[in-house]
């Protein structure tokens, strides 16, 4: 085998250590974050769009902490086994420490991330008095990029693994050859989402449009993503010995992006 399929035997998911074991995924979370925060500027001065600078660093840190409450809470809710133990002693949520030993903060959920961003987007257009669709807009051009560093960061702290296969690039994984499904879906669910969203762009006809065509897409790629990824372990398959979790809740978010995508185009219509 090449060192290609037996990456996992010599790489170190930590990064460097100062104080504290600064793993690869949590930096690029950081980079996923700031990417979407850079590219969001980058198309308000393109677009010339009415935002200002203050205005979208404001936005930043309530989408940041949205974020990563929702993606937390989220994990808890929807796949952690110890959902009962966690609502009661919510102070172990965020506890980077078992046994006295540093871990870190593991398992996050992107559907309650979503969730925690639509709380946090929704109190923050409120609060500014800026149109809730409007911020949606850019958002769904700004953030499909930052799913790339997301991903690769699955991939570098070996989590998220693929189903078995034979294919030549397979990774091997606890003796057992998977599919580099992480890479597959930094490549749907980031270079693909992206390009669907700004392609569609110049066909926009109201506010909040942008952000519908983001969530249908992504739901769409991320359950194709998913038949070549593993499900959780501690959930397994929900349905004919091949359907995830992941999979139903993303052709849900599709479902429900399609239908507010008719809706919302009639009452443009009409309007």
């Amino acid at each position: 085998m090449s060192a290609w399929n037996r990456i996992y035997e010599t790489f170190d998911p930590v990064a460097f250590t100062f104080f504290i074991p600064v793993h690869w995924y949590g930096l690029m979370y950081v980079l996923a974050l700031l990417s979407a925060l850079y590219l969001g500027k980058y198309f308000i001065k393109k677009d010339n769009l009415d935002f200002k600078g203050k205005e979208i660093d404001a936005y930043f840190i309530y989408v940041e902490i949205g974020v990563i409450l929702g993606a937390r809470l989220g994990y808890i809710l929807f796949y952690d086994t110890h959902t009962l133990y966690y609502l009661s002693h919510p102070w172990q949520i965020f506890n980077p420490f078992v046994n006295g030993e540093f871990v870190g903060i593991r398992g996050m959920s992107y559907h309650g991330a979503v969730l925690g961003f639509l709380i946090s987007t929704y109190m923050y257009s409120k609060k500014h008095k800026i149109e809730f669709g409007k911020i949606m807009d850019l958002v769904a051009i700004s953030v499909p990029l930052a799913f790339v560093f997301g991903r690769i960061g699955n991939f570098l702290n070996q989590e998220l693994i693929g189903r078995e296969t034979d294919v030549s690039w397979g990774i091997l994984v606890d003796g057992v050859l998977r599919h580099p499904s992480q890479l597959y879906e930094a490549v749907l669910e980031g270079f693909g989402v992206f390009l669907v969203v700004y392609i569609y762009k110049k066909y926009q006809k109201f506010s909040g449009e942008l952000i519908l065509v983001y969530g249908t897409s992504y739901g769409l790629f991320r359950a194709i993503a998913e038949i070549w990824r593993a499900p959780d372990v501690q959930i397994g398959y929900v349905c004919c010995n091949a359907i995830t979790q992941g999979q139903v809740m993303s052709l849900a978010m599709s479902l429900v992006g399609i239908v507010a995508w008719l809706y919302f185009k009639n009452r443009s219509v009409k309007s």
